[in-house]
């Protein structure tokens, strides 16, 4: 049994005391102080795990006014606050140990676009390409780019002044602002923008706390421009917080505050809106992926490349390129990218092809001329090739995560810059160093602006190994400085604000913490980042802040490895991915909540492990007596906190759809974790009576089938299924298939499936043989669907043979019941193994489960015996393909694709495509999120809101779109039944399709 787990960090008080006096007040967000939700919050992408005392999610500009007049308040003026976007951030910068301010949840509408004037107005919440997806129909963008674009905020992209692929022509974030609404800590509401020195001068003599701003601010600057035209570096990768050098433009004339506003880092004020310049997309574009056979050919040959003025010149090291081969995206990019060495990409765009064609044969021609070291180019043919070469590109970080061993490349020097004429010497020397240490490490990056990404391969759960971040720091500052570069070129100073005083100098030093000063002069906005105010006793923050290998380590090194994805975890956020037809994690999709997301259930997850360990308990896997659990369970009821509690509230919410198995770059598997949570969780807690139902629902439903009339009435009736969603808390139970399958295939003549007779088929005959596997779903619940199964592959000349029916235990699992389902895997794999002797091929019809046999089998039999090969249909039919006849259809049909299907086996949709175009016949595939029904989790009522918004999100809103139904093919169980459920009809399976043509 599990023990009862109290976290060790309680709320302060005052903290607790704000919180719910925040409550009371006109605060139209939400106000979170459980552990839960401050463990998510207190990691990013970094090495750090810094926990706050709360967080709160504004809904609006007035939400925060409200925040900040009640925190000036006397008993809470030593509450400080910490804004936090997307949590991309790669080194801390919005970790704090007060009050996390996320506008990520609620912030993130569009509010107005001016395409006359050429700019958009958007609240800081906004995802990048939430915006550019909004835009892009109109021929603009927001031209700054990042890497993880799919989930960093404009917010976070504001306040680390980001800049990334394109930057040598786009610049940085704070070029494209036009303005900045933003409040200061003590609840003072302003607007920047560019102004004259006259609108300057009107504003400083108007007073208050802004004027007043302005005021010193201007002073300031006059004061010390010599100083800062000194000291600044003329590097286009420069400032990341208080861009002193550019608040004056050049000729002295005009004034912009958002400048220091931008990479500012939340210190100085919390922006809630920003009004954005937009930037025509270009007309044309081309990508040349060039092969080199090592990485400083590649450095080199981009220096060469700078003088074709190209828009972007990438590098990606061997590295990251043989990560790539286990990841998704390996297959779009594999015939671009070759099998050895690495690559650069190099973009180039105009405003027609006859602006850049010239560049590119000029390059193409030089490498025809044999240069050294290049093994070879390819130039993309389409924008969806140039569009999967950048998004191996974008995956670059989150892939080195997936590193096999217990050392992950991490980021602390990742994103030095120095001159581009220098970067060849200065990585040069950067590797002699990390030789030193005998470290391996993987790089990519912006060669083009001399910005590169490196990161180390470290465990930091070796105290031996934390230690190198510092020793390592230390001497690449040294190292960039020697090169007139500096040590943050792209994501912040956070952590690394220690170093400030290094490049800056005293005396620039202290003009930083002047304008700290200015601003907030009680240093409450993310203290501690970039510099201190004057006069402050509080210190800058330390690289050496508490880690999450700090608390990793005092885990079990055993569990680590059976928990290895949770661990491995990196937090590059890809399951914050914006996108509603992606199809990561549709239950942080659709609630933004982090605690439901695999990043946060992972978090959940590592603490519970660490708590379980520094209990001291031995921990036995076998359930109490039902008397203590049922005593444990009435103390829950009453309101008894238990950690455990929580992590179950996460895992509860996880629909086990497993996208995040293969979507995930670390492949962190949350449907593998929650089983074993739920099943050790229950040692101490008792089982709702539906979880036991849910379990054996593949024996329940071959007993309905028995007699399925009298199980439709007994299911089916209102008042049955009133009581099955007031005590068993299942809505819409599935209708039992009347005639059943055991009457369809006796109408078929269909024998009863012999071993013994199947042994002595002769091999001619086996050859033209099927074994062809039930599932409780489609043989109990869509029986008509086995039936057009069996006679197309009849049709198609193979005798098909269906053995009964066996459950596959996949409730089981989903549902924690660990021991009953090894017991079923063991005894199915006993039966498979003889079905396998047969040398007939093996068939399943749905996904789900031919899947469950593929990968939940070998893992809980610990891979021993070695599985018979189960295939999915069109598997079957690619193999086979010459027996597919040619048909004819007035209309495309458009495939939409089971979520688990479509990750675990990415040809899948492929190959119906291709079974379809073999036959004459057009199929599309639809990109699309999760149904929402998954299985189990759409039949339990708490989840039934959820199930229809996830629905609605991506199928509904796509299914609308198509006038006739019977253009839909649907390949999983559940998928169907959410389309009966939410869209009133059933559409076809591809087979169904194709069976109806023949």
């Amino acid at each position: 049994m599990i023990p009862n787990l109290q976290p060790e960090n309680t709320i302060n008080p005052d903290y607790w005391g704000f919180l719910n006096q925040l409550e009371k007040t006109d605060f139209s967000g939400e106000v979170k102080g459980d552990f839960a939700t401050r463990l998510v919050t207190a990691t990013d992408n970094s090495i750090y795990q810094i926990l706050p005392q709360g967080v709160v999610y504004p809904r609006n500009h007035h939400d925060l006014v409200i925040l900040f007049k009640l925190a000036s308040q006397t008993p809470y003026q030593n509450i400080t606050f910490s804004p936090r976007g997307g949590g991309t951030g790669t080194n801390g910068q919005s970790l704090s140990r007060g009050i996390i301010i996320d506008c990520s949840k609620f912030m993130n509408n569009i509010l107005e676009l001016n395409l006359e004037e050429g700019w958009v107005r958007v609240q800081p919440g906004v995802v990048l390409d939430q915006l550019n997806s909004c835009l892009q129909p109109h021929g603009v963008f927001f031209a700054p780019s990042v890497a993880p674009s799919n989930r960093a905020t404009i917010g976070g992209m504001i306040n680390t002044d980001a800049c990334g692929k394109g930057s040598r022509i786009y610049g940085r974030t704070s070029q494209h602002i036009l303005e900045l609404t933003w409040v200061l800590p003590d609840g003072t509401e302003s607007l920047s923008f560019p102004m004259d020195t006259i609108a300057l001068n009107r504003l400083k003599k108007q007073g208050g706390r802004v004027g007043n701003i302005y005021n010193c601010l201007d002073n300031l600057l006059t004061d010390n421009q010599d100083k800062i035209n000194q000291v600044f570096p003329q590097l286009t990768r420069f400032m990341t917080g208080y861009n002193l050098a550019k608040v004056y433009s050049e000729d002295k004339q005009t004034f912009n505050l958002n400048y220091l506003l931008a990479g500012a880092e939340g210190t100085l004020g919390i922006i809630t809106e920003a009004k954005l310049k937009l930037t025509p997309i270009p007309q044309a574009k081309k990508l040349l992926v060039i092969h080199y056979e090592s990485f400083n050919y590649a450095l080199e040959g981009a220096m060469d490349l700078l003088a074709s003025e190209p828009g972007a010149i990438e590098t990606i090291d061997e590295t990251i390129l043989n990560l790539a081969k286990q990841d998704e995206i390996y297959d779009a990019v594999k015939d671009f990218i070759p099998s050895s060495g690495t690559i650069n990409l190099v973009e180039f765009v105009g405003e027609s092809e006859a602006d850049i064609q010239p560049k590119i044969d000029s390059i193409i021609a030089k490498l025809k001329g044999g240069n050294q070291g290049i093994s070879g180019y390819y130039l993309a043919r389409d924008n969806q090739e140039i569009i999967n070469l950048w998004k191996l590109r974008s995956k670059g970080a989150g892939l080195l995560g997936n590193q096999r061993g217990n050392r992950k490349p991490i980021p602390f020097i990742e994103d030095t810059v120095v001159p581009p004429v220098h970067l060849a010497k200065y990585i040069g020397e950067l590797r002699g160093l990390l030789a030193e240490y005998h470290l391996i490490y993987g790089m990519y990056g912006h060669v083009d602006v001399g910005c590169l990404h490196l990161r180390p391969a470290l465990d930091l759960k070796i105290p031996a190994d934390a230690e190198l971040v510092r020793k390592l720091s230390d001497r690449v500052v040294a190292l960039v400085r020697k090169y007139g570069g500096v040590f943050w070129g792209e994501h912040g100073k956070g952590f690394r604000s220690e170093y400030t005083r290094e490049f800056l100098g005293d005396e620039l030093y202290q003009v930083f913490r002047e304008v700290k000063t200015i601003f907030d002069p009680q240093n409450r906005l993310n203290p501690g980042k970039i510099v201190t105010p004057i006069d402050s006793l509080d210190t800058v923050v330390k690289l050496d802040s508490p880690m999450r290998g700090e608390f990793d380590r005092q885990v079990n090194p055993s569990k680590i490895s059976e928990y290895e994805g949770a661990f491995n975890c990196n937090g590059n956020g890809a399951c914050f991915n914006f996108d509603p037809d992606d199809v990561m994690c549709p239950s942080y999709r659709v609630t933004r909540d982090r605690i439901h997301s695999p990043k946060g259930r992972s978090s959940l997850l590592r603490e519970w492990l660490r708590l379980l360990e520094n209990h001291g308990d031995e921990i036995t896997e076998t359930p109490t007596t039902l008397i203590m659990r049922l005593w444990n369970t009435l103390k829950q009821w009453r309101g008894d906190y238990d950690y455990s509690q929580e992590v179950y509230g996460a895992m509860n919410g996880c629909l086990s759809c497993k996208a995040c198995a293969s979507q995930c770059p670390i492949h962190v598997n949350i449907p593998d974790i929650k089983s074993k949570f739920l099943y050790l969780y229950h040692t101490r807690y008792l089982r709702p009576f539906r979880d036991y139902l849910i379990a054996h629902i593949e024996t329940l439903s071959k007993w309905q089938s028995v007699h399925p009339i009298i199980a439709h009435i007994l299911s089916q009736n209102p008042l049955s299924k009133a009581a099955t969603k007031t005590l068993l808390n299942i809505v819409d139970p599935p209708v039992v298939s009347h005639p059943t399958l055991k009457e369809g295939l006796r109408t078929r003549h269909h024998p009863k499936f012999n071993l013994d007779r199947l042994q002595n088929l002769s091999g001619s005959e086996k050859e033209c043989s099927v074994i062809l596997l039930q599932d409780a779903f489609t043989s109990f619940y869509e029986s008509s669907l086995v039936l057009a199964i069996y006679d197309f592959l009849h049709k198609l000349g193979y005798n098909v043979y269906i053995p009964d029916f066996f459950p596959s235990g996949k409730p089981t699992h989903v549902k924690g019941f660990l021991r009953e389902f090894k017991a079923i895997a063991s005894q199915n794999c006993e039966w498979l193994q003889q079905l396998k002797s047969l040398e007939i091929p093996l068939i399943g019809i749905e996904p789900s489960i031919v899947l469950t046999y593929r990968d939940e089998y070998p893992k809980i039999l610990n891979f021993s015996p070695a599985l018979p090969t189960i295939d999915l249909l069109q598997e079957f039919l690619s193999q086979n393909s010459d027996r597919l006849p040619k048909l004819s259809a007035s209309q495309p049909y458009f495939l939409f694709g089971h979520c688990q299907e479509k990750t675990a086996v990415l040809t899948s949709q492929k190959q119906w495509q291709q079974l379809f175009t073999t036959m004459g016949l057009e199929l599309n595939i639809v990109n699309t999120s999760c149904c929402g029904m998954a299985g189990i989790y759409g039949h339990e009522a708490e989840h039934y809101q959820q199930s229809q918004d996830i629905y609605n999100s991506s199928w509904g809103r796509i299914i609308s779109t198509i006038d006739n139904p019977n253009q839909i093919l649907v390949t999983g169980y559940s998928c169907r039944s959410q389309i009966h459920r939410f869209s009133h009809f059933t559409p076809n399976h591809p087979i169904q399709a194709l069976l109806k043509l023949l």
